[in-house]
Order: structure tokens, then C-alpha cells, then sequence
């Protein structure tokens, strides 16, 4: 049975015209080959899987080989050319610097470098991950590469430019390799599919070229491995299975919820990522990643930053055209603001699920803006019955269904009593902002501007003012539960957050809380969001007399510091004889 080999190793590049995405660099190389124009010292970095050891192996075979080609390329039929191919060149040495990073062997590779090539004009030593090496050994490797004979060229390959020393830097021509390019890399696993009779779809071939990240070796180990799990017929959706892949059709579907407003369905979308254990903040970057690409695919002009398949940027293209540039903005900052916030936030979930929210109302919050009309939040739940009023006898009958509570997990829908109480906290917020807005301006503009908004503003009518009396009970349990449910919707205050977790409210009667704190500067602080936690809690709860009592605790009293002073008057008290002594030996306090 033939042994097997690995596409990376199998497909790896022979000649500087079969390296994928390096063709700056590797017609530079060509041009010092052809002018007899080498360097003592070259140094290849970039990142892993780009072709930088393929690089120099390639190079090294070509400056040795005794009749290359017209267009600079090894002839491979030349002694020196056999040799290298059949793994027997004395000419060629290459050293793992990750295991051989010592002075000791450094030292051994100065003694290899004055033995002259036995064929060829050059000895190359290829020195990878050369970043490894000891401070040590580079000082010892310093003189040598700075001035080595005639017939010897190093050529140092690295991951990490940054951890090697300015005095190596210095001696050496760099070249940066660069990452490869999806149309690149789609295109050289389309070559090896070919080859080995492989049939792929191109939008899974782009699956993994976008998860390999610009390193080919990574793509043709994937590939492998895909094409060993699909029997040969590599799809979209069992690469997307093998690689454990968000399905971009999650952030299109989520998307066209966004636009409908349709809030229920989005949650629903989230529910079933995490369900399928996929990390919420995973799913956040994937979503600003799809709201950027869909921004760059509105304009012709930026389309070619959008690197995707062809179908791919169709479906783009058409949901692109159905985005305002003003929804794409905000929607981007919300979900950067989430992706900031994820790592500091004690109710993660919580926090994706807000910004979900958020960006599903932008659509709404921009007509509420046009009608120069107040934002309000919609209702999560969904209404499964109307309101039918019927006029009997000059009364008006309100006939209500409950609508069933649909739940899903960790996702509680509200009931219509809660749908109501949404109204009254924004209201109840609004109020309070605006109370704080007026006490903190000094400007008598800015309050007369105030006051002329209010006195424009039509008057609410008794449902809307009148707050509904619901008095739904609640454990303590319940209540410890909501309150610190509400610290994370303020994260960044960590003093309030902390005050919030060690001062737990106590209920009284008729639903009062009384909250204690320990100082004069935690009473202030939560004075001043009062008014948003009781609206708040009243919401959760579904309770609309919770109000909330919070009061500074008895100082105890200090325990008194005696000064030297003090301890001596208390020791004369009780023995008036140590007066004597002090005056006799001429004893002072210090």
C-alpha cells in the first residue's frame, strides 16, 4: 500500500513560480539571483503557513544550480539540483532553532560554515525560528553573520520579527511575507481538489480559506481533513459541520429580522446559537464582522474589501440594498459596544440579548423621530388576542385573553401585565432624567427651553398618566434576583454596582423596601438612580406600589487612639509616684 501524504507536504511548492501570493517577493529573489547581486544574510518573517522555509529552500536550490532556466528557475536535472531533491545535499543545511538555541550550538554551526561546498558555489544555512535563540547565542552568531566567507549565505525565517534583537536586524535583509488572500488561497485548493479528484463546492473551499486565515498550510491540512470526513465530496454544509462554523445564514436571518423590527425572532436566532454551543461573544463578532461587510457591499467603490465567494457577495449585495447607511452605523456601534462590554459584564446573556433589542428598534426609533414623537420600547411578547371593547349602558367592557407565555431556554417571555409596565418605566425614566437635566443646568435659556418643550407637548390622557394599581406578590428571593439583575445593565459604575450587591433590600409592608447602607457617599449614590431602580424592579416584579426607603446605618462608635500624652496621664493616675520619677532621670515624651 502506497504510504499517504499530506496535501501541504505533497503540493508544497518546488519553484518561485509555483508559491502562491508571494510574487513581489519572489521575483525580487529572481532579479538578485539573475544580477549576481546575493546577500550574505536574509531574514523571512511573517506569519506561520505563508511559504518563508518553502522560500528558502527554493532560493538555496536555485543560487547553487549549475544551469538554470531562462525565466530563473532550477533546472532540477543538475547534480546539484539531484542532490537537493533526494535529500543528500552537503550543501543545504537547515537548523530547528526552536531545539538547537544554545551557545554550543552555535558554536558548531561557526566550525560547519569554513568548510567550503563540495558542489555548487554556495553552502546555505537555513536557520528557522530563529527568534528562539538565546541572548547568548546571538551574541556568539553576531560576528559571523556579519562578516561569514565568501561561499556561505544564511537565510534566518521567523514568526515573531519583534523578539529578535536590533544587532541581528541590522545584518540582514528583510523580507516580509505577507497572508494569503482568499481569492488566493480558494484558487490553489481548487488546483489540489482537481488533482486529486476531489469534488468541492467553491463556497466551502471559502470556508476554509477564511477560517485558515491567510496561512496555506492550515487550508490544505483542513482541506484534508474535510475531505476525509465527506468522502471526497467536500459541501458547505459539512464543512461548516467539521469546522465547528457559525452557518453565515444565522447572520442573514438575524439581519432580516433587525430590518422587520421583529424582536422575538432574533432572541429566538440567539437561543438556538447558544443552544448549539457556540459562545455568545463568538456570535457578536460574527455580526459586526456581517454588518461591516454589508456596509463595504453598498458601494461599488469599496466592494472589492468584501472578500467572499460569488454567491456569497450576491446575497450581500441584496440585503446591502435593503440597509440604510444610518442602520449599518448604529448597528455597528451597538455591537462593538456589546463586544467591548462582554468580558466585564456579570449577566453576558443579558447584555447580547439588549443589544439585539437595540438594534432591531433602530429602524422603529428612526420613524418615532421623523413624528417628532417620544421612542417608546415595543413589547417583546408576542399578542396572541385583541383588545375588543364593547359600549354598554355608556360603560366600556374590556375583554381580555391572556396570550400563553411562549419560553424558550433562559429566555423568559413577559406577560401582559409586564408589557404594560414597559410603558410606565420609560415614562417614569423620562421624568426622572429630565428632573435631573433642570436641577444640574444653571443656564435660565436652558430651563426656559424646558419648560417651553413641556408646555408644547399635548396632554396625556388618564390611561397613559394614571399608573395601573398591580400588586403581584414576590418572594425575597425574587427580589434579590431583579435587583441584581439591574446592576448589569450599568456595568461601568462599579461603586454603585458594588454598593447594589453588598446592601440587599428588606420588604415592609405594602411592598415598601428598605435598603441600608453604610455611608453618606452609597446613600447619595443610590438616591440618585432611585427613581430608575423602583421602575425597574416594578417592571420585573409586576408590582407597581413597590416604592424603596434607603437610610444611612447607625455609626458605631470608633474605638479611641490614645497618644503618648494620654497613656502617660492614665499611668500618673494610678501611680502619682512615676511624676518623681520622670523629674529625677530627666524623662521626655518623643
Amino acid at each position: 500500500m502506497e504510504n499517504y501524504i499530506v496535501s501541504a507536504r505533497k503540493y508544497r511548492p518546488t519553484t518561485f513560480g509555483s508559491v502562491v501570493g508571494q510574487e513581489t517577493l519572489t521575483r525580487t529573489l529572481k532579479n538578485a539571483i539573475a544580477s549576481d547581486k546575493l546577500a550574505h544574510a536574509y531574514l523571512f518573517c511573517g506569519p506561520r503557513g505563508v511559504g518563508k522555509t518553502t522560500c528558502a529552500r527554493i532560493f538555496a536550490k536555485t543560487i547553487n544550480c549549475t544551469s538554470p532556466t531562462p525565466d530563473g528557475e532550477a533546472c532540477n536535472s543538475c547534480e546539484s539540483c539531484l542532490s537537493f531533491n533526494e535529500q543528500r545535499s552537503y550543501n543545504i543545511l537547515e537548523l530547528d532553532a526552536a531545539s538547537n538555541n544554545s551557545v554550543d550550538d552555535i558554536r558548531t554551526l561557526i566550525e560547519q560554515v569554513r568548510i567550503p561546498p563540495q558542489i555548487g558555489k554556495y553552502k546555505v544555512f537555513i536557520i528557522d525560528e530563529v527568534h528562539m535563540l538565546s541572548t547568548a547565542a546571538f551574541n556568539a552568531f553576531l560576528k559571523t553573520l556579519e562578516e561569514p566567507p565568501k561561499h556561505v549565505i544564511f537565510i534566518l525565517a521567523t514568526t515573531e520579527k519583534h523578539k529578535i534583537i536590533p544587532t541581528i536586524l541590522s545584518r540582514c535583509q528583510i523580507y516580509d511575507f505577507q497572508r494569503m488572500t482568499i481569492e488566493g488561497t480558494v484558487k490553489q485548493l481548487r488546483f489540489v481538489a482537481d488533482s486529486e479528484g476531489i469534488t468541492a463546492e467553491d463556497e466551502a473551499l471559502a470556508v476554509i480559506a477564511r477560517k485558515s486565515d491567510g496561512g496555506m498550510r492550515d487550508a490544505l491540512s483542513m482541506f484534508d481533513q474535510i475531505a476525509a470526513f465527506s468522502g471526497g465530496n467536500i459541501t458547505y454544509k459539512e464543512t461548516v459541520k467539521n469546522l465547528n462554523i457559525l452557518d453565515s445564514d444565522c447572520y442573514f436571518e438575524i439581519t432580516d429580522a433587525f430590518l422587520k423590527g421583529d424582536v422575538p425572532t432574533s432572541l429566538l436566532i440567539l437561543n438556538d446559537i447558544i443552544r448549539r454551543g457556540f459562545d455568545a461573544q463568538y456570535f457578536v463578532s460574527g455580526l459586526s464582522e456581517h454588518l461591516r461587510n454589508l456596509l463595504v457591499s453598498k458601494d461599488a467603490v469599496t466592494l472589492p474589501l468584501l472578500e467572499a465567494s460569488k454567491e456569497t457577495t450576491r446575497k450581500y449585495g441584496e440585503q446591502a440594498a435593503r440597509c440604510s447607511n444610518e442602520f449599518l452605523y448604529s448597528a455597528l456601534e451597538l455591537a462593538n459596544k456589546c463586544d467591548l462590554n462582554y468580558r466585564t459584564s456579570n449577566n453576558k446573556r443579558l447584555l447580547v440579548e439588549l443589544t439585539l433589542i437595540q438594534i432591531s428598534q433602530l429602524n422603529e426609533k428612526k420613524k418615532s423621530d421623523n413624528d417628532d414623537t417620544e421612542p417608546q420600547l415595543k413589547s417583546i411578547a408576542r399578542e396572541t388576542a385583541e383588545t375588543a371593547r364593547t359600549d354598554t349602558g355608556g360603560e366600556a367592557q374590556t375583554n381580555r385573553t391572556a396570550p400563553t407565555p411562549a419560553t424558550t431556554d433562559g429566555i423568559e417571555t413577559p406577560n401582559p401585565r409586564v408589557a404594560l409596565l414597559q410603558k410606565q418605566t420609560v415614562t417614569i425614566k423620562r421624568k426622572y432624567s429630565e428632573k435631573r437635566d433642570t436641577s444640574s443646568r444653571t443656564d435660565g435659556h436652558a430651563t426656559i427651553s424646558i419648560r417651553k418643550r413641556e408646555e408644547q407637548q399635548p396632554e396625556e390622557t388618564a390611561d397613559t398618566e394614571q399608573e395601573p394599581d398591580i400588586a403581584t406578590p414576590f418572594t425575597e428571593e425574587e427580589l434579590h434576583a431583579a435587583w441584581i439583575e439591574y446592576t448589569a445593565t450599568i456595568p461601568k459604575e462599579t461603586i454603585l454596582v458594588n454598593t447594589m450587591k453588598m446592601c440587599l433590600p428588606k420588604t415592609a409592608e405594602d411592598y415598601r423596601l428598605e435598603v441600608t447602607v453604610s455611608n453618606a457617599d452609597q446613600l447619595k449614590r443610590l438616591n440618585d438612580r432611585k427613581a430608575e431602580i423602583a421602575a425597574f424592579l416594578k417592571s420585573r416584579l409586576a408590582n407597581t406600589r413597590i416604592s424603596i426607603n434607603i437610610s444611612e446605618s447607625e455609626a458605631t462608635e470608633r474605638q479611641r487612639i490614645f497618644s503618648p500624652r494620654d497613656k502617660l496621664e492614665y499611668m500618673v493616675g494610678k501611680n502619682p509616684g512615676i511624676t518623681n520619677l520622670c523629674k529625677d532621670f530627666g524623662l521626655e515624651l518623643t
